[in-house]
């Protein structure tokens, strides 16, 4: 009987640490002996783009900045299975990309554009959604030096693989690296 735990005892321990912890965090305000800090100087505002030209892009379309290019900057197309995308820039002269279609696979995209020069991938906003099991939960990029960047969305809960293509960024400037 040496080891049994006396409920109401932790509760009322653990409700006066809380209150105390609580009253503790409301004293902390900025009447105290310690002077405000200086608020932080506004930054200073963007230049403006010139003739209407979106961040990443020239006056005549043409990309860039493949790191600076927003989703909308392009146009939407409707791809295969139908697949809405986007696709974002001029093709260079001689591109790669010119054979591929929203809504490929990586393997589709990978046989026809080759090996990319760099790749990765990352985490969108979905994937901290609860309960949320439908497609695009994670991104998968490959960049083509001279070309431009694919984007792939990751398929739903449980599906690994790299996706489907969603956005081409055609960007003959392309470093090659992410």
């Amino acid at each position: 009987m040496g080891n049994r735990i006396n409920s109401s005892a932790v509760l009322w321990a653990v409700t006066a640490v809380v209150a105390l912890a609580t009253a503790g965090c409301a004293s902390r305000g900025g009447s105290g002996s310690q002077p405000a800090a200086a608020p932080a100087p506004a930054a200073a505002p963007a230049a403006p783009a010139r003739g209407g030209a979106k961040a990443g892009m020239d006056a005549q379309g043409n990309v860039v900045d493949s790191s600076k290019i927003e989703a909308g900057s392009g146009r939407t197309v409707k791809g295969l299975n139908g697949y809405e995308g986007e696709i974002t820039g001029n093709p260079a002269r001689n591109s790669k990309f010119g054979r591929l279609q929203i809504g490929m696979s990586a393997r589709q995209v990978t046989d026809l554009a080759g090996q990319p020069t760099d790749q990765g991938a990352y985490v969108t906003g979905k994937a901290f959604i609860p309960f949320y099991f439908g497609s695009d939960r994670h991104r998968f990029e490959m960049t083509y030096k001279g070309q431009g960047r694919l984007i792939f969305a990751g398929g739903g809960m449980g599906d690994y693989s790299a996706g489907n293509l969603i956005w081409i960024i055609h960007n003959p400037n392309e470093s090659g690296y992410r």
